[in-house]
């Protein structure tokens, strides 16, 4: 994909033609059809420019990116969604860490050393100014999981107490192929990466490695270099009691193998995690490394919008994307530093602006409020939604759904719309149903073993008991088949996600796809909006009983 700046003086004019257009729509009660695949590219194009310098929060970046959604908001002629304001602040700490170059590994068969960034990727999510491991224990703890409801426990006799756990990526179901064990290859919260640094800590671990596999975590180990020496964002949990480990991180399959070499080991003792009554081990090895740490506190911004529900006012209908991305990191191979996120995400930032131009363009109000949420931090470890969900504008026992856009398709039409998270609430008839009538069809996700339910900002609902409907872009391409529109996401997987190369490239994004599928959430949308029904959790979904 070729680079797309754009100019400050095109970046106005477009500006102006949105003012226009908005102003023309408003009240034409045309619904879907206000959605354009133009408007689409103006918001993407402008998002995910250069000038935006990849969106990340704490930035010149983040404060362009809320002014202009704050903008848009209010031409589309939505209300200030928190009180009086558009935006609801978030307080997070940036801890931006140096990780020494070099990672000591001590044993009785000899001792060697692991290289930082090639063998393994560590931070933190701690505040101290300086951290380390000396000649800290390792343990191998299986998948890392304590799982009551699938009698599973990864720690059950292990003492890791100071020591440093290393543990596998996603659930004993995914290498195993039993599909007894958890829900099979498809992915459940245990297996991501974010539960395995959580448990690690509540066990008392001193550090948690995870052993990168690209077909497991379903990116390559690439996308995990980018973290090296970085800043991430977490909340601001000052006063809060919270348990951390002092190191966390990942270490590549090659490094994983001489870590076992150096206990006597082989990678069969990966193998063993997969059975049930599976007993973790120490190895007999001890890990030296250090860490500096910078902590700096301040305050980033969900963006919120609102159309007040006519006859049910104080009933809610959230529709969520992250306007987030990853700034300026480490240059690619061709020296471009800025991360713009063009599909990732200010494709469905762009969709957020579009539905709420076509809910008020309908002839009567919606009888129950919609909400338009652009959150924060979704890349940091999903802390805007994360946010929202502890300290909601909107109670959420009157929210009655939530529908997450997290990548808008850029190209052709396709027959279908992918249903992530296959049978966890009632919404995924709706979409169904609203599909057929516009004559396509729901499949699900190809590869559930990638947890694609519990990685983005509807999760955080979830959690809280809200029905979460979240879609990604369909495979089977008009025309070309699902082989050709596979390949293209792979193609994106492999060589633009969290990349520089992501970005707006008016050539070839028609937003064709991306437009039937925001429709298609639309229809979701005002159903619920007019209806007296409201959508419920299915049977069988494990956030049925927060409900």
């Amino acid at each position: 994909m070729r680079s797309y700046t754009i100019p400050f003086s095109l970046a106005g004019l477009l500006l102006i033609a949105a003012c226009g257009e908005n102003k023309s729509s408003t009240g034409s009660g045309n619904g879907a059809s206000v959605m354009s695949a133009d408007s689409l590219k103006k918001h993407i194009a402008i998002l995910a420019s250069d000038e935006y310098q990849g969106r990340k929060p704490f930035t010149e970046g983040e404060t362009k990116t809320i002014n202009y959604l704050k903008e848009q908001f209010s031409l589309a002629g939505l209300e200030p969604g928190n009180g009086e304001s558009y935006f609801q602040e978030v307080p997070m700490v940036n801890i931006t860490t140096a990780a020494a170059p070099s990672m000591q590994v001590q044993s009785s068969k000899g001792n060697f050393t692991l290289k930082g960034f090639d063998d393994y990727v560590i931070w933190t999510d701690k505040t101290d100014s300086s951290i380390a491991l000396n000649k800290s224990d390792l343990v191998f703890a299986g998948y890392g999981v304590v799982a009551p409801e699938y009698n599973w426990n990864d720690y059950a006799g292990l003492d890791v107490k100071g020591k440093v756990v290393l543990v596998l990526v996603n659930d004993p179901g995914y290498n195993s192929g039993d599909s007894t064990l958890f829900k099979g290859k498809t992915m459940t919260y245990y297996g991501r990466w974010t539960y395995k640094f959580e448990e690690a800590a509540r066990q008392g671990a001193k550090g948690c490695l995870i052993v990168h596999n690209t077909q497991a975590a379903s990116y390559p180990f690439s996308v995990v270099q980018n973290n090296w020496n970085g800043s991430r964002l977490r909340l601001d949990n000052r006063g809060k009691s919270e348990q951390l480990c002092d190191v966390i991180g990942w270490v590549s399959g090659l490094a994983a193998n001489k870590l076992l070499g150096a206990a006597g080991y082989d990678s069969s003792l990966l193998a063993k995690a997969d059975v049930r009554g599976f007993t973790g081990t120490p190895l007999n090895v001890q890990l030296s490394t250090t860490m500096q740490v910078k902590s700096v506190y301040n305050k980033s911004n969900n963006v919120i919008g609102k159309i007040t529900g006519s006859k049910r006012p104080d009933e809610y209908i959230i529709y969520t994307a992250h306007w987030d991305h990853l700034g300026i990191g480490k240059p690619d191979e061709k020296g471009d530093s800025i991360y713009n996120g063009a599909f990732d995400n200010a494709s469905a930032t762009a969709g957020l602006i579009e539905l709420a131009r076509a809910f008020k363009s309908l002839p009567e109000k919606p009888e129950r409020t919609i909400v338009f949420l652009s959150v924060t931090a979704e890349e940091q470890g999903l802390w805007g939604s994360a946010w929202y969900a502890q300290n909601p504008v909107y109670p959420a026992a009157r929210t009655i759904a939530n529908i997450n856009m997290d990548g808008l398709s850029p190209f052709e039409s396709t027959k279908d719309i992918i249903v992530v998270g296959q049978g966890q609430s009632e919404l995924e008839d709706y979409l169904k149903e609203a599909a057929e009538k516009a004559g396509r069809y729901i499949a699900f996700e190809n590869h559930p073993e990638a947890g694609y339910y519990y990685r983005s900002d509807h999760f955080n609902f979830a959690k809280v008991g809200i029905p979460a409907l979240y879609t990604e872009r369909g495979s089977d391409v008009v025309g070309k088949g699902k082989e050709y529109g596979e390949k293209i996401h792979e193609e994106y997987t492999k060589n633009h996600y969290h990349r520089p190369s992501d970005e707006f490239d008016a050539a070839t994004w028609t937003m064709a796809g991306g437009l039937d599928d925001l429709k298609l959430l639309f229809e979701v949308g005002r159903r619920i909006a007019l209806g007296d029904k409201i959508p419920s959790w299915k049977e069988g979904s494990e956030f049925k009983a927060k409900r």
